[in-house]
């Protein structure tokens, strides 16, 4: 990006040089580039200049009466201030040296190349503006609390869902939570649970792919006698239908009459237990198709969704991709213990350029492998999407998913604390033991990882 490319945000340049020749050249040089700047003769007046001139570079002479070039580099704070370009006819190598190490960003000599000095100052003028970004970022990642941490954004889809969900998280009704995968609907429907009259009372999230009708009578209503159904131990709480449209017919019916009836009668007893629950599901599919399809009971439908919450895809709140690639870099740096890569110009642009299929679940996945790619020093946002798994790549059955999953989520922990054994299993929530015995089951290769 240059000055000339972004006529609506012109770089601002603040120039310092007590020779009014050499001041008056470089203002009209600059400003035949688009760039707006503002110039003083004495380098004592640019700290109190600087807050009617918020300037993104500084351009300084060094040999001035009063403050020199190097004495303003030394008074300013040049982790907050706009950055420094020094430039002189009596400089050296010793002196650009000092200069850089005391924090100028760059160093130039008279007579100055006219294209060198409009490149550095640009350069400058961007990195600034970059900082300045992230640290607005961070910023308002510090300032969410409550609702707004969990679904984080500020473009009016997510305004207007954080709304949704405080308005119907104090309502009993039945709510069907909608949306594409990743978009986050286990997020909402627990703040939906978390945000209502009982947030400390049983919350009891049903896979409805994974429900047999074959098991579901015992697990769900119980044994008289021997085990208290799931359902019952749920009462008083928050019965969560993941994925509904995926459930066998034969477990719609019994569901069906649950809801009805609100009681279960356990397996083997004469009397039914009473049963009082709110009613969450959540699905990714059109229910209309799974009910023309005869995959989803419409009478059960009409049961769930009294209210509902539709999640838009991350396409469709792209001012949002910044500030959750912010909050999933900060999420993912502390749980690796490494430094927080910063979000660099063609960062934003590769995030902005892609088209997020996986939603916010694959930006987040994203993020996790930039941060692990900064623990080696490389690595950019660009890569990071480029290695995200095709389709190609999904297990084909549970089991293989499942150890693909324990195969990625075990070697991330032995890589982040770099082989200690110890510290990796502590991390896992697992033994020593159990994650040695997974390590040799999974045909992990330990000191590749490390």
């Amino acid at each position: 990006m240059t000055a000339l490319n972004n006529p609506e945000q012109p770089i601002k340049v603040l120039v310092i040089d007590d020779d009014k020749s050499m001041r008056q050249s470089l203002v009209e040089l600059l400003d035949a580039a688009g760039m707006q700047v503002d110039a003083l003769p004495r380098a004592n007046q640019a700290i109190d200049h600087l807050t009617r001139f918020p300037a993104d570079v500084i351009l300084s002479d060094i040999r001035m009466p009063g403050m020199s070039g190097m004495d303003l580099l030394e008074s300013i704070d040049t982790d907050q201030a706009p950055p420094l370009v020094l430039i002189s006819a009596h400089g050296d190598i010793p002196m650009a040296v000092q200069a850089m190490q005391k924090g100028a960003y760059s160093f130039l000599e008279k007579p100055y190349e006219p294209r060198r000095l409009l490149s550095v100052l640009t350069h400058a003028a961007e990195q600034a503006r970059m900082r300045s970004s992230n640290a607005r970022l961070r910023e308002r990642l510090f300032q969410l609390s409550g609702l707004d941490r969990l679904m984080v954004g500020q473009s009016d889809p997510v305004v207007a869902l954080r709304r949704d969900i405080l308005d119907m998280a104090d309502i009993p009704a039945p709510v069907m939570v909608m949306g594409e995968t990743g978009t986050g609907k286990e997020l909402a429907v627990r703040a939906l649970h978390d945000l209502g009259r009982a947030p400390d009372a049983p919350f009891l999230a049903l896979n409805c792919a994974a429900l047999t009708p074959t098991s579901f009578e015992a697990e769900m209503f119980g044994v008289a006698g021997e085990a208290e159904g799931r359902l019952i131990a749920a009462s008083g709480g928050t019965l969560f239908l993941d994925e509904i449209c995926t459930c066998p017919l034969e477990v719609q019916a019994k569901l069906l009459r649950v809801l009805e009836d609100k009681q279960v009668l356990p397996i083997g007893a004469s009397q039914p237990v009473p049963v009082t629950l709110r009613i969450l599901s959540a699905t990714n599919e059109d229910v209309d198709q799974a009910v023309a399809e005869g995959r989803l009971r419409q009478d059960l439908l009409f049961r769930l969704n009294t209210l509902t919450l539709t999640l838009p895809p991350l396409r469709a709140r792209r001012n949002d991709i910044s500030l959750l690639a912010m909050h999933f870099l900060t999420e993912f740096a502390r749980i690796y213990e490494v430094d927080q890569p910063e979000l660099s110009q063609d960062d934003l642009a590769a995030l902005l350029a892609h088209d997020w299929p996986g939603n916010v679940r694959e930006l987040r996945n994203t993020c996790e492998r930039r941060v692990l790619s900064a623990r080696r020093g490389t690595g950019s946002m660009a890569s990071a999407i480029q290695n995200a798994p095709g389709l190609d790549d999904v297990p084909d059955t549970l089991r293989e998913a499942v150890a693909a999953f324990e195969r990625e989520l075990i070697g991330k922990a032995i890589t982040a604390h770099e082989g200690r054994m110890d510290a990796a299993a502590a991390a896992l929530g697992i033994g020593r033991r159990t994650l040695n015995e997974k390590i040799v089951k999974l045909g992990l290769d330990k000191e590749a990882l490390i």
